[in-house]
């Protein structure tokens, strides 16, 4: 996609009343690129970032399915190399809801639904699984700074959980953990 192309959709979302947190999670990239995106600044050049498009995958449950199966595989490889007993899988609002949920039912696990926060932690829906003494893994479909996913790790202690794992579809960052949580990835992308 086009810088100028980005910048449109940047400026859309910015005008629906979404906050650079959230056009940062909508658009899959850090929020510092979003930030220049809808700056004036055409001149200067942006942060490195890699824009992840999930629409091919994200139209069709099926295909959900396949990748949230091969996560699935990836949790019960780590489960038993690190000998974990995984009680709860997470889902990080919104892309890691739909991959969170296969995962569960695959491994017949129970979900948990975490929403971030743009200023604050954030919270555990209430609907879902409790947290309390359950050794858990946190899903999302990218990680590039972290930010959201140590929220979540944080909001998980909070709630008396043992996060175990961090699963993504796409590792932005040269990190294999999240604040001492092993992180593990299908992809992981390099700016060369």
């Amino acid at each position: 996609m086009e810088i100028q192309a980005l910048r449109e959709k940047a400026r859309k979302l910015k005008e629906s009343g979404l906050n650079t947190y959230e056009i940062a999670s909508e658009m899959n990239i850090a929020e510092e690129t979003v930030e220049w995106l809808l700056s004036k600044e055409e001149k200067e050049k942006p942060g490195k970032d890699v824009k992840i498009g999930w629409r091919s995958i994200g139209v069709y449950p099926s295909r959900i399915r396949y990748i949230a199966s091969a996560m699935a595989d990836i949790i019960v490889e780590e489960a038993e190399n690190r000998e974990l007993d995984i009680d709860t899988v997470i889902g990080i609002a919104i892309n890691g809801i739909p991959y969170a949920t296969f995962i569960a039912e695959e491994l017949d696990l129970e979900l948990a639904i975490f929403r971030p926060h743009t200023e604050k932690v954030g919270v555990f829906s209430s609907n879902y699984a409790g947290l309390k003494d359950k050794n858990a893994v946190i899903v999302d479909d990218v990680i590039g700074s972290g930010k959201t996913m140590r929220k979540a790790i944080t909001a998980t202690k909070k709630e008396g959980g043992n996060p175990v794992l961090c699963v993504t579809l796409v590792n932005k960052r040269a990190q294999n953990d999240v604040e001492g949580v092993p992180l593990r990835a299908l992809i992981r992308t390099r700016v060369i």
